[in-house]
Order: structure tokens, then sequence, then C-alpha cells
């Protein structure tokens, strides 16, 4: 989350010079701070996570970047934090994703296309360059090989002369998603989950600042999900988390607060607000319900929102302006605790610096002119909104406990149910779509033929080349003695099945690369290949 900025919780006043309260509740006239049901801060924090929310502080600020190589993406986030940015999130190119290094055959064509490619310690470095690691948190969007970049982010911390205790952030590390609608695993399911649950272990032990899983809706809903579903299958991955750590032999209250969670902010404004403020709640529920921690906070649901990427349009591309703002804007209202707003020129490329300057400057808006920050849970007591959150959490549970009956998470996705939901979802979303039902302006609403010219940012052939080259010369100085030590060490406690942070961080220390890390697990593991689904 983000500095105060002149949030200090006091009086707040319209133009009209009527005072606010900190909340509405449901009496025709303001309730009190102190004699209101429900209030924000109170379990299950339908209404939010902190009695004064914005108030007492505004949501992180995060603009998600990174193309080409770390040297460029470097650049980039010093330019976002010089504009107010509050934390920064990392996207990584796909073959830092599915664990090849840069000069890998099938890397070919995609290093630094759609995020930052990482292949070493030494990039990392390059990476972070000049960003103070203690003052700003970092987001990282990694899954499958979420451990080892996790490693080397720490490595690069401990290099700064930053104590673990004292870094935060997020590493997303949630690998069932993946299965269900994204697609960038390397491993089966059950390594996969030995995994999560060996980042959740150490960072409860050793990084405590740190997020060791940020669950994720939010790709599922740019997959097809509904809204509805979303919720559920978010929820019960989370479950499946909790479970598998506490099967580990970890208490609920070390690392439950340090849960956090990824969801998507699409275009019904109604149906997302009330979709925000139920999953807050339904979780809060069920983790009681299931686990009863002592720990109030093992019960919160915090979260990152990031506007709908599938939402935006190649036509009339101003028009994602408005819709990233009313997508926000239901964010907010939600209770997020983190943002990222899109750019405007995301359906036809990477974002350019204006372009993510514009992106952020919507959020600053929202925050400091709109006056939605004054008041908690703003929308909390609208019939609508609050049929609609009931409706939600009903919804959502069936699906919970549906997925249940079938052994939970990881086994509904081995029978393909969470993948058949979104797929139906999908499919019905668009023939609404094609049929003209649902209506999208530029696309089957008030379309113009006129292509507008809009700059597009593109990435040099050159940077691929560039970084297969430092990666060669960054293999041929190494002690190969110690990289060949430190990875036959990691196969051992694979095979073993210890945790690997600690032998992981090793092999970055000794300067292994992504690709050679990940290879050593898929000599032991094996490669997740996808099963066809009926």
């Amino acid at each position: 989350m983000s500095d105060d900025s002149g949030n200090d919780g006091g009086i707040r006043r319209t133009s009209s010079d009527i005072v606010l309260p900190l909340f509405y509740g449901p009496a025709k006239k303001p309730t009190s701070d102190s004699d209101a049901a429900n209030a924000p801060g109170s379990f299950p924090y339908t209404r939010g996570l902190y009695p004064e929310m914005y108030r007492r502080r505004l949501w992180t600020m995060r603009q998600y970047a990174g193309y080409a190589d770390a040297e460029e993406s470097n650049r980039r986030y010093h330019f976002l934090l010089a504009q107010g940015i509050t934390g920064l999130s990392v996207a990584f190119d796909l073959p830092t994703q599915i664990g090849y290094d840069s000069d890998h055959a099938l890397a070919r064509g995609e290093v630094g296309k759609v995020g930052v490619a990482i292949d070493s310690i030494e990039d990392m470095r390059r990476l972070f360059d000049g960003i103070p690691m203690e003052e700003v948190t970092t987001s990282m969007t990694i899954n499958s090989t979420a451990a080892i970049l996790l490693s080397l982010y720490l490595v690069v911390a401990e290099e700064q002369g930053v104590a673990w205790e004292r870094v935060g952030g997020t590493v997303q590390n949630d690998i069932l998603k993946e299965y269900a609608a994204r697609g960038t695993y390397v491993f089966p399911p059950q390594p996969s989950m030995a995994l999560v649950t060996d980042i959740i272990e150490f960072c409860a032990d050793r990084v405590p600042k740190w997020n060791p899983v940020s669950v994720s809706g939010y790709h599922m809903r740019e997959a097809g999900s509904t809204a509805v579903q979303e919720v559920a299958f978010t929820l019960a991955n989370g479950l499946a988390y909790v479970q598998a750590a506490i099967d580990r032999g970890l208490d609920i209250d070390s690392f439950a607060p340090r849960v956090s969670f990824f969801f998507n902010a699409h275009n019904h404004f109604l149906e997302e607000v009330a979709k925000f403020r139920a999953a807050r709640q339904l979780w809060a529920q069920l983790v009681r319900e299931r686990f009863a921690p002592k720990n109030p906070r093992s019960c919160w649901l915090r979260f990152h929102v990031q506007t709908a990427g599938s939402t935006l349009t190649a036509q009339q591309p101003d028009n994602n302006v408005v819709r990233v703002a009313l997508q926000a804007l239901a964010a907010i209202c939600g209770g997020a605790q983190s943002l990222h707003t899109n750019s405007r020129d995301e359906a036809l490329g990477l974002p350019t610096e204006d372009a993510a300057q514009l992106a952020l400057r919507t959020q600053q808006v929202l925050a400091l002119e709109s006056g939605i920050t004054d008041v908690a849970d703003p929308l909390g007591g609208a019939y609508s909104i609050e049929a609609l959150t009931a409706e939600i959490v009903a919804r959502a549970r069936r699906y919970i406990a549906e997925i249940e009956t079938m052994g939970g998470a990881v086994a509904a996705l081995e029978r393909g149910f969470q993948q058949r939901e979104i797929a139906d979802a999908a499919y019905r979303a668009q023939i609404s779509i094609e049929s003209g039902d649902h209506q999208v302006v530029g696309i089957n609403a008030h379309v113009d033929e006129k292509s507008p010219r809009v700059e597009v940012l593109s990435v040099s052939p050159a940077a691929e080349s560039a970084q297969t080259e430092r990666l060669r010369a960054f293999r041929d100085r190494r002690d190969a003695a110690a990289a060949a030590g430190a990875r036959a060490s990691l196969a051992a406690a694979a095979r073993d099945a210890r945790n690997l942070m600690p032998p992981i961080l090793d092999c970055v220390r000794a300067e292994l690369t992504v690709g050679e890390i990940t290879d050593t697990l898929r000599e032991i593991y094996g490669e997740h290949q996808e099963t066809s689904f009926d």
C-alpha cells in the first residue's frame, strides 16, 4: 500500500460544506462511527478490511511493466516511480515464465516480447539497479518458476544490504489457475503444489513481509469466466493452498495473514463492486469455518486489482481510457489494496510510455479529485449492491461446495471441471457479442470505420540477440564447478522431497540460470501435458 498522501483520517467535506462521516449505514441519516453494525474493519469485512479505509492510506498504485531486457525495463520503472507509482509490478517474458533461457530453441522470437527477459542473477541486478528494494514493494507475476525468481530477487536485496525481514512484495505463485486458464505451467500438479508450499513455508520463516502467494482470479476472468466463477474458483484454489500449508505442519496464523489475492475489474460496474465485497466476505467466513484461526488477519482477503485487458478494443482505442476509469472506480469502491490500470493501447501492443503515464494519472485523478476515498464502502447499503453481494456469495458457495465433492480444487482441475465451466462461459459471452445482445462500442455499436493513428511500442529484434550474447558470456565466466555442485544439491533435495527454496538460493548464488534450474527439476518431476476434456 502507498504512503498516506495527506490522508489523515480527519474531517472530510463536500464542495457544499457537507461533512462526510467515515461511512454510511442503513439509517436515513449518516450513522456515527460507533453505533453502526457491520462497520468497515469488522468481520466478515464485507465493507472493507480497515475502519478508515482510504482516509488512512491510499491503495498501492502499480503499473505492470517489463519488456525487452532488464536495462530497458529498469528505465521504465524509474520513469514510473518518478510519475508517482507507489509499487512496482514486473511482467516477465514467456521463456522466463516457463523456465527456458533466452538462447533456448523454444524461446526464439519470444525473448522480451510480452515482458522482461530474466535469465540470471546478472539480469536481476540490472533490473533493480538504483531501485531501493527496502522502500519499494515489488509484485512479480510469475508462477511455475516463482521459486527461482523470488530467489533471484532476495539475493539482489541481500547484495543491496537489505535484510530479508525488511523486503516487501508479492510473488504470484498460483499454479492452479495456470491449469485452469492460462497455461504457463511446467510441472505436473502435485510437484507444483509442493513448490507453492515450499515458498509459503520459507517466507513464513524467513521473509515475513512478503506475500508468498497471490491467488489469482484475474486470468480466469480474462479466459472468459463469469464474475461468480472468478470468485468461486479463486477462493477454492486459495483453500487448497491453505490446506496444503497446514498439511505441511504450518500453523494457519503463521502464514495466512500474508496470503493475498488478485482479481479482475470488468465492465459491469455494479456487479464488480459487489464481487469484491462478496469475495472478501466469503473468504473470511470460509477460513473461520474451516480453520478456526486465532489471528483475525488470517481471515482477511487482501487483494490487488487489474483492469480487464480482455475488454480493451483495437477499434477506437481512446474509448479504452473510459473503460479503464470505470473499472478502476469499481475496484476502489470495492476496497482494493492495490491497483493496476491498463493503458489505452494494450489491444495493439505493449504500453508506450505516454499511455502508461495516462493510465497512472487515471488512478491519481480518482484518488485525489473524485472524493470517493473520503468514505469507506461508499456504495454499501445501496439496494442493488447489497442484493448482488449476497447473490454472488450464495452462488460462489454452491460452486465451492461442488468442487469439494470432487475432492477439492486440484482434483476438480484434473477432471477438467473449472476448464469446462470457463470455456462454456466464454462461448456464451462471445455469442452474445456476435448476436448483438451485448453491445461493445466500436465493435457492434457506434462503429467507426476510420482507423486511428496510434503509436505502438515495438521491441527491437536486436534485444533478443543482445540478451543471448550476455547470457553466453555470463555462463563462460562463472565458476563451473560451483554451478555443477549447486545443481547436484538441488536435484538431491528434489528427490528427497525437501523444501527447495534453500538449494534454489544456492543455485542462484552459484550463478545457475533460470533455464538450468528449471531443467534440473524437469528431469525429476517431468512436464505436465494438457489433457483434452470432452
